[in-house]
């Protein structure tokens, strides 16, 4: 549920097919720098009403963030 949601919001700011984005993606690879991330994770709280800091965690990899979002919401 959380890796559609935000393959979904991706594909939306990347204008890609939903189906172009995989857990093992990596941003760079889709063109997405920190800032675009950055203004990602703002949306991905909004969505699951949820507070999400990256300190520490690397987040670069679709995946990595799935997972990121996954533990705030357990």
């Amino acid at each position: 549920m959380v890796f559609e949601k935000v393959a979904a919001m991706l594909a939306e700011k990347l204008e890609c097919e939903v189906s172009e984005i995989k857990p093992d993606t990596k941003f760079e690879a889709l063109g997405i720098d920190s800032l675009d991330v950055m203004e990602l994770l703002m949306n991905v709280e909004e969505e699951f009403g949820t507070e999400i800091e990256l300190g520490e965690n690397k987040v670069n990899e679709v995946g990595d963030l799935v997972k990121l979002i996954e533990s705030k919401l357990k």
